[in-house]
């Protein structure tokens, strides 16, 4: 009973760090291949934050980035690179298909042609908006995966069906590859409608315009981005010696910063972990040393019978590594259970943290050693004569 208490110590340590740290690399994984899909020749160009300038204590505002200034970009901008505009329409649609209903968290976005090869999109059915469509703004729509699954159930085609989101019809003229989930968000329940229909059907004053970026080189990102900034400086007026009254971001860049905070959640949570593995080395050297008494004429015979102080130490200290070991295997276990089912609730992919699971054997050896060796030397150290009269 003893020894399986210890296991179970020994388990729930291994098991809160495994799965903590198991759980964050899936979210990092998620993470990583989200921006990944927009290329890693991509940067988008949006609104400033407000600013609280050092000295001062009125907040710095920053001007909205305007449908007139997004579109001179797109045509001056000579780079040799994509350029796609897109606005934001609205996040708590419902979309409608007959007796289909969707739940009213559909995203409605609006952009251009150049949506697909800016964002890492791809089409699994129909076609992209024509030239037509962008400039007059008619009613087409690019479902996502989620949305056209849920209003067009089984086998059927949804290009040229109208739907009804917002309460404004549209014809359905492409499907949006599944792109998943991640850290909770997804783009498949994405409507992207023309961005000349988003200004018609969701006007609202001070709609605020994005402008994604993919170059056609990856080695001329950096030069992109130089020639984007340069370009924008001009068309939004910001003098000389003033900073950007707009961010510029590479997508891995975005990526970087999440992991970049996640890290300081790994780290807070590998020393929860390991405060909780201390706990249970220390009860087992309790447990151990609770044995050793226990086991006082057990030794005693042993040395009688020829055992040396070695054979003893060994004895003891073979049993604390074993013992560590069966409740690190437990742990682990049970720890990328955990982890992996905290992923599925955010949406993240299912890994298998080899490293992890072989930092954890080790250092499970590691705590069998630290804390059997001392109960190991008492073990050793006992005399024979005195521990055969033993109770």
């Amino acid at each position: 009973m003893r020894a399986m208490l210890t296991v179970l110590i020994i388990a729930f340590g291994i098991m809160a760090l495994v799965g903590i740290l198991t759980a964050i690399d899936s979210i990092q994984l998620a993470i990583t291949e989200n921006f990944a899909r927009l290329g890693a020749s991509s940067f988008s160009i949006r609104n400033r934050e407000m600013q609280i300038q050092p000295g001062s204590g009125s907040p710095q505002v920053f001007e909205r980035i305007s449908f007139d200034e997004a579109v001179r970009f797109k045509e001056q901008f000579e780079f040799p690179a994509y350029v796609s505009l897109s606005v934001h329409g609205t996040g708590s649609a419902t979309a409608r298909y007959r007796s289909q209903e969707t739940n009213p968290n559909i995203r409605v976005v609006g952009s251009d042609e150049n949506y697909l090869i800016t964002t890492g999109a791809a089409l699994t059915s129909g076609r992209n908006f024509s030239s037509a469509e962008l400039q007059y703004g008619a009613n087409v729509v690019l479902l996502g995966h989620d949305v056209a699954r849920t209003l067009f159930p089984g086998e059927s085609d949804p290009i040229g069906s109208i739907v009804t989101i917002a309460n404004q019809r549209y014809q359905v003229v492409g499907v949006l590859e599944r792109q998943g989930a991640g850290f909770g968000f997804t783009d498949d329940l994405n409507c992207v409608i023309p961005i000349m229909s988003v200004r018609q059907n969701f006007s609202r004053p001070n709609m605020n315009y994005t402008i994604n970026v993919s170059t056609q080189q990856l080695e001329s990102l950096d030069d992109g981005i130089e020639e984007a900034t340069g370009r924008f400086r001009i068309i939004r007026g910001d003098r000389f010696g003033e900073p950007n009254s707009f961010d510029v971001a590479k997508s891995d860049n975005i990526a970087q910063a999440l992991i970049e905070n996640i890290s300081a959640v790994t780290l807070a949570a590998t020393i929860i972990g390991l405060i909780t593995l201390t706990g249970a080395a220390i009860g087992l050297m309790n447990i151990m040393l609770v044995s050793v008494t226990e086991r006082t004429r057990e030794i005693g015979i042993r040395k009688a019978l020829g055992a040396t102080k070695a054979v003893i130490r060994q004895q003891f200290l073979s049993e604390a590594i074993i013992i560590c070991q069966i409740g690190g295997v437990v742990g682990i276990a049970l720890g990328v259970l955990v982890g992996n089912g905290i992923s599925v609730i955010v949406g993240s992919p299912f890994i298998v943290p080899w490293m992890w699971i072989i930092g954890g054997l080790i250092l499970c050896f590691g705590v069998g050693i630290v804390a059997g060796y001392y109960p190991a030397a008492r073990a050793a150290q006992l005399d024979p004569i005195e521990s055969l009269r033993y109770e």
